[in-house]
């Protein structure tokens, strides 16, 4: 299998927070997208593996994705060593993806940020024709990196999600063992009013910055390249 799109993440649900309405939106335009979770996210206080597993395909199903996958690297240990990188960038050889979708390389947590840069490494490997790899060497076209979590972070670009938004809330919703009951008002963990809520208010902010009601944002390490100059988007005054 091949895929236009990679987007890895390190838990089970890190993908249809940050990035799922961006997800949507381009496997409803046609493009073959493919999500490769490390972890099972077995460390979490709520919810097991197994049954965070059945959760990510319920929303994998939702978000129309061709291919998900869960490396089961052990959660709250991501390490950005050989064996890890070797293993993802195999992957990266197998589905041949254009554009690879990581979490942003600062954050809080260390699971998050270090996927970010051991992504970003198997992205290289994964074109070195001399390594102990199967099949020809590739790497990525594109490499953009999801900030929702890091929201202090100003985005390189947000993308209009406000068509996809209430779906992208859907596939969150799929993880129904990672929210509180409403009556368990002094939980860590939001209940489905509260990530409602926090969601929406995210993704207005971020759609505020290009001029349309939602948004996720995304960060670049390369300048664009403009061709037109009339007709870049977003106005200034």
């Amino acid at each position: 299998m091949e895929v236009d799109i990679l987007t890895i993440a390190a838990h089970p649900d890190d993908v249809e927070i940050t990035c799922g309405g961006t997800v949507l939106k381009m496997t409803e335009a046609g493009y073959r997208v493919g999500i490769l979770d490390l972890t099972a996210g077995e460390s979490g206080t709520r919810g097991s593996a197994a049954l965070r597993e059945k959760e990510a395909r319920r929303a994998a199903a939702v978000l129309g994705v061709v291919y998900r996958e869960n490396l089961g690297i052990p959660d709250a240990g991501v390490e950005n060593n050989r064996e890890n990188k070797l293993m993802v960038a195999q992957k990266i050889r197998d589905l041949k993806p254009h554009t690879v979708i990581l979490p942003y390389w600062k954050g809080r947590h260390p699971d998050h940020y270090t996927t970010g840069h051991l992504g970003y490494e198997a992205c290289f490997l994964a074109g070195l024709a001399k390594l102990p790899l199967a099949g020809k060497p590739h790497r990525p076209f594109k490499i953009i990196y999801a900030s929702q979590y890091v929201p202090t972070v100003r985005p390189t670009f947000v993308v209009d999600i406000t068509a996809q938004f209430e779906k992208k809330l859907k596939a969150i919703f799929c993880f129904s063992s990672q929210f509180s009951p409403p009556k368990e008002l002094q939980n860590l963990f939001p209940s489905r009013a509260d990530i409602n809520a926090r969601m929406g208010s995210e993704a207005r902010h971020f759609g505020h910055m290009i001029g349309v009601r939602y948004g996720e944002p995304f960060i670049m390490r390369e300048i664009t390249a403009v061709d037109d100059i009339v007709k870049i988007p977003v106005k200034s005054i």
